[in-house]
């Protein structure tokens, strides 16, 4: 029998990804808007904060590791990063120049970027290694879910109050997920004294042994794993011929929360089986997941089926994935690395769907369409490959490592 896993500390970290997620995407899908129509800025300019707010988490998330491996900073961040995060969102609302935009982007994914290596290994924190899997399953399960909230309740803020005030209401949701983390960490176990180890970046032994060859896999993966924005302009592009392309838009963006529920949906029973049949299974299988859907988008045409159960098998894929890239770093980790563990594992998620989706736009533009997704395809073919090779040569597959 399974020790309890849905107690307080593992719901309010749930809580907490939720209602973060809710206030990121209330600000991220009106940023366009905001930032060309009510300021004036050229669309370049989204292109530039989004790219270098993305590179800032990205090596925020590597220096947060070092933060996350004495379990005392770790809670301090987790704090200190929600809070920071929930406030600079919410001013993007009075911003009236692009540059001010920029600046608070940067600095809410920077802020973002140091906390999450922190919130992972909080949850080690909270549950014993048999149900890790179903901890970080839920904690996705929770972020997806605030994926599809968000959007929608932007939608509804902008039709009651505007565009300004709504990004500046982000605050709200933002601010209860500071307080979700804070009864987290009041259900945590009471920390002994213990002295602090030293404050630095230890990458070179995350890298060895078993945990080394897994986050390789892992690599390989990511540099796959494209934004799904690539998914959502396929389906407009293949439905615009027949529908024109406002209702394909919207076609296409009620896939996309297809996408959203099927991660959603996917991401507990992944961390179940994760828990059962080990997570490098379930991680294959998210894989596969992905590779059959990115053949599936080089080839498909218009049927709305069709795309249905393409972007359902994508967001099916990334519900197995995460969940189960979480679970076995924390079971691989040794105690004293987890935070950099983590931390190495978000970096590569960051700096390796930056490169798919920077490489599969490339080719999108200057060959077609179908070579990007077969571009992509092949990296998860090639993660197939390292996954199978690793558990080869005897990378623990069982509940009791990874």
């Amino acid at each position: 029998m399974h020790p309890r896993w849905l107690n307080r500390g593992v719901a309010g970290i749930g809580a907490a990804s939720f209602l973060d997620d809710v206030g990121k995407e209330i600000s991220t899908s009106l940023l366009p808007t905001f930032l060309t129509s009510t300021l004036g800025a050229p669309a370049a300019a989204l292109g530039a904060i989004e790219g270098i707010a993305d590179g800032v988490a990205g090596a925020a998330k590597l220096a947060g590791g070092a933060l996350a491996d004495d379990p005392a900073r770790r809670r301090a961040t987790a704090i200190g990063g929600y809070s920071a995060t929930a406030v600079l969102n919410a001013l993007i609302g009075v911003a009236t120049a692009a540059w001010q935009v920029g600046v608070l982007r940067t600095g809410a994914w920077l802020t973002r970027g140091l906390r999450t290596p922190s919130r992972s290994a909080l949850l080690t924190d909270l549950v014993s290694p048999e149900v890790y899997g179903r901890a970080y399953g839920f904690e996705r399960a929770m972020d997806n879910l605030g994926a599809i909230v968000g959007p929608l309740l932007a939608l509804a803020l902008v039709a009651l109050v505007g565009v300004r005030e709504a990004i500046l209401l982000s605050f709200v949701p933002g601010f209860l997920a500071a307080a979700a983390i804070f009864v987290a960490i009041k259900a945590a176990p009471r920390l002994e004294k213990h002295e602090r180890p030293p404050l630095r970046l230890r990458i070179r032994p995350v890298l060895r042994g078993d945990l080394g060859k897994l986050l390789l896999a892992v690599s390989a993966f990511e540099l796959g794993n494209a934004a799904a924005t690539l998914l959502i302009l396929r389906a407009t592009d293949l439905l615009t011929p027949s529908r024109g392309h406002d209702s394909a838009v919207k076609v296409a963006l009620i896939l996309y929360a297809g996408y959203n529920l099927a991660a959603t949906l996917a991401s507990v029973p992944a961390g179940r089986a994760t828990d059962r049949r080990g997570g490098i299974v379930v991680l294959l299988a998210g894989v596969l997941a992905f590779l059959v859907a990115y053949v599936g988008f080089a080839f498909t045409g218009s049927a709305i089926v069709l795309l249905a159960a393409l972007f359902a098998a994508a967001g099916i894929g990334i519900g197995f994935a995460e969940t189960a890239q979480h679970a076995a770093v924390a079971a691989l980790a040794p105690t004293d690395l987890r935070g950099s563990a983590f931390g190495a594992l978000a970096a590569i998620q960051s700096f390796g769907n930056l490169a798919a989706s920077a490489v599969a736009g490339g080719l999108w533009t200057l060959v077609s369409p179908r070579a990007a997704f077969l571009y992509l395809a092949a990296w998860m073919a090639v993660s197939v490959g390292a996954l199978v090779l690793a558990a080869g040569r005897g990378l623990p597959t069982t509940r009791h490592g990874v």
